[in-house]
């Protein structure tokens, strides 16, 4: 099998499909292997290029192939799919990443580490967590409703549900048991959601590039963790435009006819970390006229002329591209000149 140069592999639970070319571009073979076999099958090849889209289990086997001597590639899904040629199937898919990976101007992922793979599924936890406190909090209010009680907003309104229970005897005692589990289970996801907080600032810490983030107005630990996961090495974007892009900070586009024809964010990439800057930004917004330095009187400026929800937008992209420059350059924060640098 010394003829390979490419092998594309599409990537199943059980399954995996390999679609290997020589140098010129011709097919050499096409085979169905098993997760047993797939290792063992790729140790017997001389170095090649190893292409595969960058879904579960892709980054796992990367660091596999790279330790075989392989250079691995990751292509995000949305890059392959206009190379299938005719009707789908898991060959079709395997060849058309091996057209995908040839093409001069195709993007890749970067490979993420083991460590960068727990933190991501520390970050999914927490995620799943909030939704699930947010969904009790909201079934707390709804039920309460349904019997003609309005109950203030905020957590300090459900620790003092029992209070409130207590002063409307008339409620059946079905409905104050299931009101005092979901209280019980809103107490516990606190209690879980603070212990991943302390556990991301914790793994934060050890890392300095990354902790360094923390520097940058409007991020937190949350933000500055999920920003060292989506960098990697910054060096794989070509600047910092290219990773505000890559998130879906940056206008859409649709020009023909020589009209450029401007959208809102085209919403790419991360939507998780899309969002927590949004949050961001909207948290120095909040108290903007306390901010006297450069990056104060430019949001200023902005909120002068523009609509609040495009000046968010304007400045998470602002802090995405400083995040960049700061891990890029290694550099610190300055609010004198890193608002306008990056």
């Amino acid at each position: 099998m010394g003829d390979v140069s490419l092998i594309g592999i599409d990537l199943g639970k059980h399954s995996f499909h390999l679609h290997a070319q020589d140098s010129s571009g011709r097919m050499v073979f096409r085979k169905k292997l098993t997760r047993s076999q797939l290792l063992a099958q790729l140790g017997n090849f001389q170095a090649c290029t190893v292409a595969m889209e960058s879904c579960a289990g892709a980054h796992w086997l990367a660091r596999h192939l790279a330790a075989m001597g392989h250079q691995p590639k990751l292509i995000p899904p949305q890059f392959v799919k206009p190379f299938v040629k005719g009707n789908k199937n898991d060959f079709a898919d395997a060849e058309a990443i091996c057209e995908a990976v040839v093409r001069p101007n195709m993007r890749f992922a970067m490979p993420h580490t083991e460590a960068q793979q727990a933190l991501s599924a520390l970050h999914r936890m927490r995620e799943a967590l909030v939704g699930d406190h947010t969904c009790t909090t909201n079934q707390i209010h709804a039920f309460l409703l349904e019997f003609g009680i309005s109950l203030a907003k905020g957590k300090e309104a459900i620790k003092a549900l029992p209070v409130v229970l207590a002063r409307h005897e008339d409620l059946p005692p079905a409905i104050v048991d299931v009101l005092l589990r979901l209280q019980a289970h809103h107490k516990y996801l606190d209690g879980q959601i603070a212990d991943v907080d302390r556990e991301i600032s914790r793994q934060l810490k050890a890392d300095e590039h990354s902790n360094r983030l923390l520097e940058i107005p409007g991020i937190g630990p949350v933000t500055a963790s999920a920003l060292s996961i989506e960098l990697g090495d910054p060096h794989q974007f070509k600047n910092a435009r290219q990773f505000a892009a890559s998130i879906g900070l940056v206008p859409g586009q649709y020009s023909t006819g020589d009209k450029p024809k401007l959208l809102g964010i085209s919403k790419r990439g991360d939507k998780r970390l899309r969002s927590l800057l949004v949050l961001g930004a909207r948290s120095i917004m909040k108290h903007i006229e306390r901010r006297t330095d450069v990056l104060g009187r430019w949001v200023c400026a902005m909120l002068a002329r523009r609509h609040s929800n495009v000046v968010a937008c304007a400045l998470a992209n602002k802090l995405a591209r400083i995040a960049w420059a700061m891990l890029a350059r290694g550099t610190h924060f300055d609010a004198g000149r890193s608002a306008m640098a990056a």
